[in-house]
């Protein structure tokens, strides 16, 4: 078994909404960030040139507090349909306002792409992009068909260009370290996968206003269920691989935004044999235990910010106590997405493939839910 010496704190029972701007606030995530920055830049002075398309997410706010920590970065352009909500972007960012997209795309100067716009948006920005040559970063979820999404995978791919999205939760230590147990078999065969994302959104009214295109499905192409489930979703197809079949119930609970839903849990049957179940929605007051992973030789349980861990192959491994040997902290999406940029290698980047992958299966289970039956992800 591999020890860590230096355990990383993790993340304690935030919200999906709060998770980033803790992000952007930790002290040790800064001070890590700018050991990481690419040497050539930090020596040189020079700046990696970006640009926002787009500004509509909820995670815009956090997303500026990060870049504007960056001293090796510096934005350019916004752009956003919204003349207002661009401009107070770009004023925020000492960054000019885009009168039209294509002077990011058409700007040689522009490095990278940073896309929060509402996901029905996505597309046609991901695509431009591409073709200009430019590295992306698009916020979650990666488009709002599994048809676009692969789309877009196919245009980043043949663009050769670097993408990622914000599939924090990949940085957690105790989700690195459950997927380093699990390869290294210290679970046994996993028969068994339990996640959940929720939080309170709709109850307490966080889309009523700014936001509220997140909570209209012809926009946002999910509702609750699929605006949180993704992340978790990310991480059941990340410790275990592909899902071949799903299932799921998605539903409307308090009615607060007409047309969306606000709570689903869903089925899934894995490539590799084991069953997996998915929780998320906007209608919980609190979401204790977002993880389980159960083998026939050990299991692994997330329970309100701590992991418990239960091995054969390892004597210490009680379940009981809190498990605090975590490998350490790593920098959020969007920062390894610039360190990248700069010219540091080896950080672990999702893959295109795996986004759309995502999509994919999200889509099926929206399928299932309409149709009240099994569905294999087209």
């Amino acid at each position: 078994m591999r020890l860590y010496l230096t355990p990383g704190p993790g993340v304690k029972g935030w919200s999906h909404h709060e998770i980033p701007r803790h992000f952007i606030q930790s002290t040790s995530l800064t001070v890590l960030a700018a050991a990481t920055l690419p040497r050539a830049f930090a020596e040189s002075g020079r700046k990696i040139t970006v640009a926002l398309a787009g500004c509509a997410h909820i995670h815009t706010p956090a997303y500026i507090n990060l870049l504007k920590s960056r001293e090796d970065v510096a934005v350019k352009w916004v752009w956003d349909p919204d003349a207002a909500r661009a401009a107070k972007a770009a004023s925020q960012l000492n960054a000019k306002v885009a009168g039209a997209v294509t002077d990011i795309w058409n700007d040689p100067e522009v490095q990278a792409g940073v896309v929060l716009s509402e996901t029905n948006r996505h597309l046609d920005l991901v695509q431009a992009g591409a073709k200009a040559g430019k590295h992306l970063f698009v916020e979650k979820p990666l488009g709002l068909t599994a048809k676009d999404s692969q789309q877009m995978a196919d245009a980043i791919t043949a663009a050769g260009v670097l993408f990622t999205t914000g599939y924090f939760m990949r940085t957690d230590p105790k989700h690195r370290f459950i997927k380093e147990q699990i390869a290294q078999g210290h679970l046994g065969k996993v028969t068994r996968v339990r996640g959940s994302c929720c939080h309170s959104g709709a109850l307490d009214g966080w889309f009523d206003g700014e936001w509220r295109w997140m909570a209209d499905p012809k926009q946002a192409g999910v509702g609750a269920f699929g605006d949180l489930g993704t992340h978790k979703l990310d991480i059941l197809m990340w410790l275990l691989g592909d899902v071949e079949e799903v299932t799921a119930d998605i539903k409307v609970v308090i009615g607060r935004y007409p047309g969306c839903d606000e709570s689903g849990e869903g089925l899934l049957r894995f490539g590799n044999g084991a069953t997996g179940t998915l929780a998320a929605g906007w209608v919980a007051v609190d979401d204790p235990v977002p993880l389980l992973v159960s083998g026939t030789e050990g299991h692994a349980t997330i329970f309100n910010g701590e992991l418990y861990f239960k091995s054969k192959h390892v004597a210490e491994a009680n379940g009981k106590d809190p498990w605090k040997q975590l490998p350490p902290e790593i920098p959020p999406p969007l920062h390894q997405f610039l360190n990248a940029v700069g010219g540091q290698p080896d950080q672990p980047l999702v893959p295109v493939r795996e986004a759309a992958a995502r999509v994919q299966v999200m889509e099926a289970m929206y399928t299932a839910a309409r149709e009240r039956k099994w569905v294999k992800p087209a």
